[in-house]
């Protein structure tokens, strides 16, 4: 039995579909969760000479479930753009890992496919605020400016849908959101009669309104960061909102904060449009951080940690 182990946001979720698209495997076991799931291969039953895919999620981070699979012989297709470390020798991983900030697991996935579902690749790397190699993809499929824009909606939307605490925080489970848009070779077609966009839409206008309201935290110098409460609102619109802010001013990093029921933080990081680098680095230097070089969080940094996350945040973006 295959297994597919993908992250739950938009560019985990397009990553797949191009792929399965392209390579069907109908009886497929499917493994997602909210976008901060990241420990998702914890989650594979005890297999043995089975084959899996994983994409989108840090090999570092699973790096002792990886491991395990690997031991018990499974063949392991692994794709991914975060922080992996040392990657495994191992006559049954197939690794495509690409670090660089330019780069996320929509495009990788669409370059191993021979761009066969490049429309789904724009909407994951729209997700993941790579505008640029975004609309690069999108002239190179001779899209108008109105088609782009529909898939940039696709995207942010898809990734909108990926953040909370828990899947009980989403509008839309992940594993439902694929299968709703698994009914789609095209993209378009999906923004054009999927009942589920429409849905996504709405919730996603009701929690900006809310956002807009949270004012900056004062910090010196030109780097931002904002305070949100503990509200299902709250982490639900934080990585669009800090996608947002970081385009809206491109020379600064931006950190978003969002309180936990248990007093730690949920911390999304953005590295500056201009300069993108290092927030990878920043997070993993505390408990639960990871990521990669543009974009990267810490799934629950405790309270007392807080002062010293800001002053090396300050200091990394200085």
């Amino acid at each position: 039995m295959h297994h597919d182990i993908f992250n739950g946001d938009a560019d985990g979720l397009c990553s797949l579909l191009q792929l399965r698209l392209a390579q069907p495997i109908p009886d497929a076991v499917r493994i997602t969760g909210t976008k901060r799931d990241t420990l998702l291969l914890a989650q594979v039953p005890d297999l043995h000479g089975s084959s899996i895919t994983v994409l989108d999620i840090s090999l570092d981070r699973n790096r002792e479930f990886l491991l395990r699979l690997l031991h018990q012989g499974n063949r392991i297709q692994y794709i991914d753009h975060h922080y992996a470390g040392d990657i495994p020798r191992s006559h049954l991983l197939t690794a495509c890992i690409d670090q660089r900030p330019d780069i996320c697991t929509s495009l990788l996935v669409n370059a191993l496919i021979g761009g066969k579902y490049g429309k789904w690749a724009v909407c994951g790397a729209f997700g993941d605020n790579l505008d640029i190699p975004a609309r690069q993809l999108a002239r190179e499929l001779v899209l108008s400016e109105d088609r782009i824009q529909q898939l940039q909606e696709t995207g942010e939307l898809l990734n909108y849908n990926s953040y909370g605490e828990t899947v009980d925080d989403l509008h839309i489970a992940p594993l439902a959101l694929y299968a709703g848009m698994a009914q789609f070779d095209d993209p378009l077609d999906f923004f054009a009669q999927s009942p589920l966009l429409p849905r996504l839409r709405l919730g996603f206008q009701a929690d900006l309104e809310q956002a807009l309201r949270i004012k900056e935290h004062g910090l010196a110098g030109k780097n931002r960061v904002y305070f949100f409460p503990d509200t299902a609102w709250a982490r639900r619109v934080s990585g669009v909102f800090a996608n947002r802010k970081a385009t809206e001013k491109t020379d600064a990093a931006h950190a978003l904060m969002t309180s936990n029921r248990d007093g730690s933080w949920r911390i999304s990081v953005r590295a500056p449009l201009s300069d993108s680098r290092d927030a990878d680095t920043l997070c993993r230097k505390f408990p639960t951080g990871g990521g990669r070089a543009g974009a990267a969080g810490v799934t629950s940094l405790p309270h007392a940690m807080l002062d010293s996350f800001l002053a090396e945040f300050q200091r990394m973006y200085q």
